[in-house]
């Protein structure tokens, strides 16, 4: 008996489930960061923090699970009840179409989660964490937009050409420039598109360019440029991130991390970072991607199958990222236990290049009350969501680094020879 449309469906989620809990294994760290010792929060924050932390960051959380859950609520209603413009299905090529159909597609699905993002800004904005005003931020939503819409037309378009070329097996060809499409634009997003929205400057001569040109050479990594973003201008949470491959390869530090941070915190960061260019983590990520991808397009196909009887025509493209979404989802939570292992061994790695744990603690315990995190999240959070260790595993990471009984040697300072943050 063949199988049916909806356990050809279920098998390729599983298939596509297994393919990124073998990648994930395939790509953890090797060696395992230090067990952190366990920490009481109340040494480190009083109540009245680890409770406003609390009340601020989980209504947050849910506000975003809920904006995630809208936007499903759209896609299908869109696939349930929307079609695309007459035009599009009659008087235009199939490929402009589809072009046309998901650009728009992408625009109008901002709109029914934009209440919540609205709430969601005002308790930042109350708090203290979001400096823009609301004209600046309506028109950075105007850009994010466009660029989403541009991107998502280019996609709708191949995605069309592509189900039209290869009724059956275009999964395998759409695969393939998926991941193409994702290297590109890792690497061209830092030169391209990050300027639409922030400022960019080479860090300048003095203390803080010396240690990272210093940190660097111990780690014996070649870190490209380091910016300072002018972050100040949207928040005053702090971050650091390592974005770009080979020649856009670069290190961002937001001025509110300069500004307010003393140099021995700025270098366990700087440290964090050049640990995630030392590992090649930006390409960890995109490696990740691939070995997911061909899975999953199997499965966004035979689940867009189910989903909505179109073939090949802009009509078939709701289905198509309904189906996306349902499969990005599970995976993605597999994916953010890869990213915490990686996040730990850049932590253990920044506690040993800089050689001081104190400044990492003194750190993690600032910029948990400048960023207002939940200090003590519910266990499930950590587990499924998180893409980083909790602030009491990072603290009692670094706490365990002086009492090892043999620590390794040193890295040399002569030694020679990825987007990724720290908060």
């Amino acid at each position: 008996m063949r199988p049916s449309p909806r356990q050809w469906a279920f098998g390729s989620l599983l298939l596509t489930l297994t393919a990124a809990e073998v990648g994930a294994r395939l790509l953890m760290p090797r060696k395992p960061a230090p067990e952190p010792v366990e920490v009481d929060l109340e040494s480190y924050f009083s109540a009245e923090e680890i409770r406003r932390g609390a009340r601020f960051a989980r209504p947050q959380l849910a506000l975003a699970l809920s904006r995630a859950v809208v936007e499903l609520g759209a896609l299908a209603a869109a696939v349930r009840w929307g079609r695309p413009p007459r035009m599009t299905e009659e008087h235009l090529p199939p490929v402009v179409g589809g072009a046309l159909t998901a650009a728009g597609l992408a625009g109008a699905l901002t709109l029914p989660p934009l209440p919540l993002a609205v709430v969601a800004r005002r308790r930042a904005k109350a708090v203290g964490l979001v400096t823009q005003s609301w004209g600046g931020w309506a028109i950075d939503l105007v850009k994010s937009t466009a660029i989403a819409s541009a991107l998502s037309g280019a996609a709708g378009g191949g995605v069309v050409a592509l189900t039209r070329r290869y009724p059956r097996g275009w999964w395998a060809p759409a695969s393939a420039g998926s991941i193409a499409f994702g290297a590109l634009l890792t690497a061209l997003a830092p030169v391209v598109l990050d300027p639409v929205f922030n400022d960019f400057t080479p860090l300048p001569e003095g203390e803080t360019r010396s240690d990272v040109l210093e940190l660097a050479r111990a780690a014996g990594v070649k870190v490209g440029e380091v910016y300072s973003i002018d972050a100040s201008r949207r928040t005053t949470a702090a971050n650091a991130y390592v974005t770009g491959l080979g020649p856009t390869k670069r290190v961002v530090l937001f001025d509110t991390l300069l500004d307010r941070y003393n140099r021995d915190e700025v270098r366990v960061v700087v440290a964090h970072e050049l640990a995630h260019v030392r590992h090649r983590d930006v390409t960890r990520g995109l490696l990740y991607g691939a070995t997911v991808a061909p899975a999953a397009a199997f499965a966004v196909q035979r689940l867009s199958w189910l989903l909505s009887p179109a073939r090949g025509t802009p009509a078939a493209l709701p289905a198509l990222g309904l189906a996306a979404a349902l499969v990005a989802a599970p995976t993605g939570l597999i994916g953010n236990r890869l990213s915490r292992a990686v996040e730990r061994r850049a932590d253990a790695f920044s506690v040993e290049l800089s050689d001081a744990p104190a400044a990492f603690v003194s750190f993690e315990r600032t910029i948990a009350l400048q960023n207002m995190a939940d200090l003590d999240p519910p266990r499930w959070v950590t587990r499924l969501l998180a893409t980083h260790p909790s602030t009491a595993e990072r603290i009692g990471a670094a706490l365990a680094y002086p009492k090892r009984g043999q620590r390794e040697p040193a890295l040399n300072q002569n030694q020679s020879s990825s987007s990724s943050s720290v908060s």
